[in-house]
């Protein structure tokens, strides 16, 4: 499958889950919106305070992280491939009177942006839709002004080569670590799977090299990474909980934009 019809693929999967009201495509809830920094920073990474900060929510559609920053005092533009979820952040602009600014495109391509925009870029989970990290770090690292941050979300590698039926020995390695083909999705789409992967969408294994290595290589430094914790010992076997007790399913990572860049501003996409 070529990229186009891969990236077409993962759209028709997420304008799908918006339609039907999928738990991963609501907006957040009247008490978040009354605390909104407590509920999207609790590693305080962001300061204390967001108020008239530039910020991407980059493949961030579906009207819960939009919302959030924009509750928290930011100037909000929302980034997303499917147009469905991009709708919901429209909806909830509207009812709520936040400005906010969205642009239907892949996240490979914020030519739509100008160079060094924000002030910080939030990125959820949603980096395992393509084949490479590499072009979307370079265009983060574009649209990111020196000394901005970038605070991403990604599947862990593990979790994506694991099984999710836990045997005697724990959770058993299905597919091999150096890889540029997509992973299977999972043989039974068990309680834990469907957790973790979307049902239909085509998914890519990136390794450490590739994260840490290419935001390094990108023009940031790490300053922190986090792994939030979703294990619980006592949870029933082949659960999210349980599979999550032997291996991490996501990593949070902050990192700061380094260096120049310029100001050119192409014309930008309104809502």
């Amino acid at each position: 499958m070529n990229h186009d019809a891969t990236l077409d693929t993962n759209r028709r999967v997420y304008d799908r889950m918006a339609d039907s009201g999928d738990p991963l495509c609501r907006p957040a809830s009247e008490e978040e919106l009354s605390r909104p920094l407590s509920v999207v920073d609790q590693a305080g990474w962001l300061g204390g305070s967001i108020a008239g900060k530039r910020v991407l929510c980059l493949a961030a559609g579906g009207g819960r992280q939009s919302s959030l920053y924009a509750a928290a005092g930011a100037a909000v533009t929302v980034v997303d491939l499917s147009g469905a979820m991009l709708e919901l952040d429209r909806r909830v602009a509207a009812e709520r009177g936040y400005r906010m600014r969205v642009l239907q495109t892949t996240m490979e391509d914020l030519s739509g942006l100008a160079d060094a925009e924000f002030d910080i870029v939030i990125h959820p989970v949603s980096t395992c839709y393509v084949p490479s990290v590499a072009p979307v770090f370079a265009e983060v690292a574009r649209v990111t002004r020196p000394g901005g941050l970038y605070i991403s979300q990604h599947k862990q590698p593990i979790s994506l080569q694991a099984g999710y039926q836990r045997s005697t020995d724990g959770f058993p390695i299905r597919h091999t670590y150096y890889r540029d083909t997509p992973i299977p999705p999972p043989d039974v789409m068990s309680a834990s799977a469907k957790r973790l992967r979307e049902h239909g969408a085509i998914e890519f294994l990136h390794r450490w090299e590739d994260l840490i290595g290419g935001l390094c290589r990108s023009g940031f430094v790490i300053e922190d990474l986090i792994e939030p914790l979703h294990a619980k010992p006592n949870a029933s076997a082949d659960s999210f909980a349980d599979r999550a007790t032997y291996i991490p399913p996501y990593v949070r990572i902050k990192a700061r934009r380094i260096g120049t860049q310029s100001t050119t501003r192409p014309t930008i996409i309104t809502a």
